[in-house]
């Protein structure tokens, strides 16, 4: 499944990084702590954060994560943004908390 098809069945916001939308998705990874992710979120997954900072995009470029969704409406930060077009990572926005949306991705992904 790519970033487009999940942007459009969860309806999810893109706010940066749009070159990135026909990227595989294998996964998802939730967590604020960014040594955290940095240490097990795998290639190809979705970073689910409340973080809007730009060291989110160095740790998903770094991971080759496929896009980044920020929960709760939390928009990015303009520097965020700015790395997020510059590397391509999709940076998408949800209203939903976290819990929410990692289980609609959950099923979405692996049902």
């Amino acid at each position: 499944m790519t970033v487009k098809e999940i942007i459009e069945t969860l309806q999810l916001t893109l706010v940066g990084g749009g070159q990135g939308m026909d990227k595989e998705v294998t996964g998802a990874y939730t967590s604020d702590l960014l040594s955290d992710v940095m240490g097990n979120i795998n290639e190809g997954n979705v970073w689910i954060t409340l973080q809007t900072h730009k060291n989110v995009m160095a740790i998903a470029s770094l991971r080759d994560a496929s896009a980044v969704i920020l929960v709760k409406g939390l928009q990015p930060d303009a520097d965020m943004l700015e790395k997020a077009n510059d590397e391509g990572i999709p940076v998408l926005v949800t209203e939903l908390p976290a819990f929410e949306i990692s289980g609609k991705l959950y099923q979405l992904l692996f049902k």
